[in-house]
């Protein structure tokens, strides 16, 4: 079933969420490496009050970065509102317009021996060329592609509804990333052939439940998951919230142990493909040798090294296949796969990726 949270944002385009600070830095933790001397863009951020922004302007020396760009849209509807939380009294700094923030230093102002807010505050009223406004902050904007352009990594939380396009706009000038988007756009027939070609995957922080996401005032609190944080921002928590990265990490080069051993009674054949179904990622038969569908939540686990991926058993997979694969599986229609889902005894089953283990171990 679709998260109800998600769902009832998306139709009404209400899917400005802002994400916590804690899960940026336990899923940033395994990326350090890939900053030193590069242009960061958050180009989904209101800079004065995204978390992305923080950790990057905080951690700017760490990194070893080269530059930090953020930006938001027009009529940002958070905009301006934690500011003076956070870097003290700003207040003629004019709301509801798209603004731009470029760190290119960040040095102890103050004198107290560390680098906090209080000496990025200092950057932003004094250095000049740090602030300015933009047309409309959209990163489809022009103004804000050449902001891309300039950008050798892009991390940031786009738009769930934007998803498709923002991934698109990325793949199409090449840059690494990091964002957040929700489970199910794995099986989008935008977004899997690119993890199908080891182009995109999964980041290794989030596995499983669902994530707390600030949301803006004006957010309905109509929803199971809604509530009010301990300082009385509203929150939304959302399930099936997954990293996409095209940036490498160890963990995606883990071997996944396997320990079941097949047999034809405990893995059923579909009916409509020429592979068996196994239901859970850990009851991947370690000595099978062809076809098997498992659950989206396998690239969790994907090792491209062990396993190859074939294609996707969903709703998506007749429009979006190409003949030759799906000749390749012997897929055959059924009344039941509303579009290409594995069809079991004549049972429809969730989304499948079919894959092949490349390496099956023998008795």
């Amino acid at each position: 079933m679709p998260n109800e949270n998600l769902t009832a944002a998306r139709l009404a385009r209400k899917d400005e969420f802002y994400t916590q600070l804690t899960d940026i830095e336990r899923e940033l933790q395994h990326y350090w490496p890939h900053f030193r001397d590069k242009v960061v863009l958050c180009n989904c951020d209101d800079p004065y009050e995204s978390n992305f922004f923080k950790y990057f302007a905080l951690r700017f020396n760490q990194l070893g970065l080269k530059k930090l760009i953020c930006t938001c849209y027009n009529g940002s509807p958070v905009q301006g509102n934690e500011l003076m939380i956070d870097f003290g009294d700003f207040t003629d700094e004019p709301k509801k317009i798209a603004y731009k923030v470029e760190i290119t230093e960040v040095r102890d102002m103050n004198g107290d021996g560390a680098v906090d807010l209080s000496d990025v505050r200092y950057l932003l009223q004094n250095e000049k060329n740090v602030i300015t406004t933009l047309k409309t902050g959209d990163f489809r904007d022009p103004e804000c592609i050449e902001l891309l352009k300039q950008a050798d990594i892009v991390v940031t939380n786009p738009p769930f509804s934007l998803f498709r396009e923002y991934v698109a706009q990325l793949m199409d000038y090449e840059k690494k990333f990091l964002i957040i988007g929700n489970v199910n756009a794995i099986t989008y027939k935008e977004v899997f052939p690119l993890i199908k070609d080891n182009k995109v995957w999964l980041g290794p922080s989030i596995t499983s439940g669902d994530r707390k996401f600030n949301v803006p005032d004006d957010y309905p609190m109509n929803a199971a998951g809604c509530g009010l944080d301990d300082d009385g921002k509203r929150y939304i928590r959302v399930k099936g919230i997954r990293w996409f990265t095209n940036l490498d990490h160890y963990k995606r080069h883990e071997e996944l142990d396997l320990v079941c051993h097949y047999s034809p009674e405990e893995y059923p054949s579909y009916d409509n493909y020429n592979a068996i179904n196994v239901g859970k990622t850990a009851d991947i038969p370690f000595n099978y040798t062809e076809l098997m569908g498992v659950p989206i939540t396998f690239l969790d686990k994907y090792n491209p090294e062990q396993f190859e991926i074939i294609w996707q058993a969903c709703g998506n997979t007749r429009a979006s296949a190409p003949k030759e694969i799906l000749e390749s599986l012997n897929y055959v229609p059924h009344p039941q796969d509303r579009g290409g889902c594995g069809v079991v005894k004549g049972e429809r089953q969730y989304a499948r990726i079919l894959i092949r283990n490349k390496h099956p171990r023998k008795l």
